[in-house]
């Protein structure tokens, strides 16, 4: 019974992820209800999004080392209350300062609290299916867009942004709060015991510290595939709807699009788990980001509604099926004990990689009056990733795993 609580940690990661996520980016429907209330810019609302990423990604690093030492119940939970207690202070912000240190400090440290605990912790239940387990707790992400997002409209309409914002912040708290007493560590057989399908060399010995961690070079490999892998995708995600807008698509046919990546992305994260736990992580991964490089320059050709919508599903099977794996990776080469930081320092590092995208897209259209050399460049830099992730040790015959716990 015990090895199948697993399956309990996924579900209340999921819900959690969902939750969370979904209170954190749905910002943009606030954005214009916000400037028409306070005469606020948008530049300054849209702002607390940008503190709240890069305070997302120095958090993570730190909460992912907290919950090495001390586990991922009082750390989801914690950031439970910073979650809440950040949108009901923006809610009754008067100032755009309060506004800002509010959503992107709290809010954004809160944000950082909740990949790396829930995934390390998953990955410690889980060895014949912990790709597929991985990619469900990601699944909460891909499903917030298309229900917490929608419901805030909704309460915006009925309500004013304040009191939406503030329900969501109740809400958010009270149902996260219960859901994180779900989570527990992993017994200690579980949580030593190699993917059976592992096609990488665990590291030896294994690191047991921050320092230890960063004497590894493939952290590092493994950090730098992250961080061209969303500043790969991240450009052509961001401006899509302005290019598809350039082709002729009408402004709500444009952000349909996203709607069309999003949901082909809940595919991809079960095609991609179930493969990667049949053939291993690592060749699902370079596949993958082959896939993402070749669909990415493939929009220099697309030109009509029906292509964006193609390549839409194309593009969202890859990269949500390849996103959630980066952990298993990991776990596979550093063990159990340092997950929390490992995916901690590595999501930070994807963090920046995906404010890269959205910057230089822009400057490569303000310089050409085009967006064709940014999915050039764009598809280029997806090669490196998938180039740079071949560096990751190979499994020989001398580290075939040991002591593996049946499945």
């Amino acid at each position: 019974m015990e090895r199948h609580y697993g399956w309990v940690i996924v579900a209340a990661g999921a819900v959690i992820t969902c939750l969370a996520m979904g209170a954190m980016f749905a910002l943009p429907v606030y954005l214009q209800p916000i400037a028409d209330e306070t005469g606020w810019s948008r530049a300054g609302i849209s702002g607390a999004m940008t503190v709240g990423f890069i305070v997302m990604g120095i958090a993570g690093f730190i909460w992912g080392t907290l919950t090495d030492r001390i586990g991922a119940r009082p750390v989801v939970l914690i950031a439970a209350v910073l979650l809440g207690l950040g949108l009901f202070i923006a809610s009754r912000a008067t100032d755009l300062l309060m506004f800002q240190f509010a959503y992107g400090g709290l809010v954004g440290a809160s944000g950082g609290a909740f990949f790396a605990p829930l995934i390390a912790t998953t990955l410690g239940w889980f060895d014949k299916h912990r790709s597929l387990a991985v990619s469900l707790v990601s699944l909460g992400g891909g499903i917030a867009p298309m229900t917490i997002t929608p419901l805030a409209t909704v309460l915006i309409a009925s309500y004013g942004w304040r009191a939406a914002m503030m329900m969501t912040a109740i809400a958010a708290a009270a149902l996260i709060i219960p859901a994180a007493f779900l989570i527990r560590r992993a017994p200690q057989v579980l949580a030593e015991a190699p993917s059976p399908a592992t096609d990488v060399a665990p590291a030896e010995p294994r690191p047991s510290g921050l320092m230890a961690i960063f004497r590894k070079p493939q952290f590092f490999i493994l950090a730098g595939v992250f961080f061209l892998c969303c500043a790969a995708h991240s450009g052509p995600i961001f401006h899509t709807v302005s290019y598809a807008m350039l082709c002729g698509a009408s402004a709500l046919a444009a952000a349909s699009i996203y709607s069309v990546e999003g949901f082909a992305g809940l595919f991809g994260r079960v095609i991609f788990g179930v493969m990667a736990d049949r053939i291993g992580v690592k060749r699902v991964i370079v596949v993958g980001l082959l896939l993402q490089a070749a669909g990415i320059y493939s929009y220099i050709y697309v030109s009509d509604l029906a292509q964006f919508y193609a390549l839409a599903v194309v593009l969202g099977l890859v990269y949500g099926g390849v996103m959630p794996l980066y952990s298993v990776l990991a776990r596979d080469y550093f063990g159990p004990g340092v997950m929390g930081t490992v995916l901690g320092g590595i999501t930070m590092t994807s963090s920046i990689g995906m404010a890269f995208g959205p910057v230089g897209g822009g400057w490569l259209y303000d310089t050409y009056s085009d967006y064709h050399w940014l999915y050039v460049a764009s598809a280029a830099v997806g090669l490196g990733a998938a180039a740079l992730a071949l560096a990751f040790p190979p499994k020989t015959t001398d580290t075939a795993p040991t002591g593996a716990v049946p499945a």
